[in-house]
């Protein structure tokens, strides 16, 4: 068992090979016209080596949607983001340059790609499926937006009963006082939504078997 200290004196202890590493929508079109989310990229990166190294499953999600828009809700096609051209082709459009993984992320062969036409990474994915079909009981979650696709997620993973660890820092939202409000969500009601960690207390991960 592998043992992370953990922000209110809290400890997440899981086993690697029954915890996934899911790294979420870390995709260029989040991160063009996003300063403040670029900090993120680097320490997202090594914790992506150091899953890696240390033998987690890790699934990587992309939200991405049809060229005909046929798979936006009505709601969402309100809101006239999805589609929206840019210096990368159409905002998350399926097949653009934006839509794709920034470099230094890109899946290898054992890794899965789900690709979700909206937040969760369980939306209308195999995720769920894969994960049970691996024995995952634990995942630990990074990427962007800590607000939107992070925390979606999150919430479905624990309505399915994972035990889940958010690492703070390689989670980002394009505005600072968001990205601290999802974190307080996250801890609130005694911890409702699992644990919080920094990456250095990641990486600082200790055998406690």
């Amino acid at each position: 068992m592998m043992n992370v200290r953990c922000r209110g004196d809290r400890s997440f202890e899981f086993d690697p090979a029954t915890t996934a590493l899911a790294v979420i929508d870390m995709q260029r079109d989040f991160f063009h016209d996003a300063p403040e989310m670029r900090a993120v990229v680097p320490r997202v990166a090594g914790l992506l080596d150091w899953g890696r190294r240390l033998g987690l499953t890790v699934v990587h999600t992309r939200e991405g949607y049809e060229a005909d828009l046929s798979d936006v809700n009505s709601y969402k096609r309100s809101l006239g983001y999805v589609g929206r051209v840019g210096p990368n082709g159409r905002f998350l459009i399926r097949g653009e340059r934006g839509h794709d993984f920034l470099e230094g992320f890109e899946p290898r062969d054992d890794e899965l790609v789900f690709d979700k036409a909206g937040f969760s990474g369980f939306h209308g994915t195999g995720l769920g499926d894969h994960l049970s079909g691996a024995g995952i009981t634990h995942l630990i979650l990074c990427g962007v937006t800590t607000q939107c696709c992070v925390h979606s997620t999150l919430r479905d993973a624990v309505e399915r009963g994972y035990f889940c660890l958010t690492v703070a820092d390689c989670c980002a939202a394009a505005q600072a006082a968001v990205h601290e409000a999802t974190l307080q969500i996250i801890q609130a009601e005694n911890h409702l939504f699992g644990w919080i960690a920094d990456s250095s207390a990641a990486l600082d991960v200790r055998d406690v078997s």
